[in-house]
């Protein structure tokens, strides 16, 4: 048994953490130490490109909820920093 299929919820823990992170970089979310809002788009573009190679390394070994979680997040997010941008 793999580390994974004993807990499935890592990888979504892990893609969201991520995202969260890209989040706070966006001016989205607070920053949870400087407690304020702040962009830095260089770190949320690096987020985002994380992101996109671990979707590209896994292809093909992901089941269908973490590849649609990871999809959708890749998705939003390019989305949002359109938006900041």
């Amino acid at each position: 048994m793999t580390e994974q299929s004993s807990n499935p919820a890592l990888f979504s823990t892990f893609v969201m953490g991520l995202a969260s992170a890209t989040m706070i970089e966006l001016g989205l979310l607070e920053d949870p130490i400087e407690k304020k809002k702040r962009v830095r788009k260089d770190q949320a573009r690096q987020h985002i490109d994380l992101l996109v190679m671990l979707q590209n390394k896994t292809l093909g070994n992901l089941d269908n909820h973490e590849k649609e979680l990871l999809s959708r997040v890749v998705v939003d997010l390019k989305l949002q920093f359109a938006k900041v941008s």
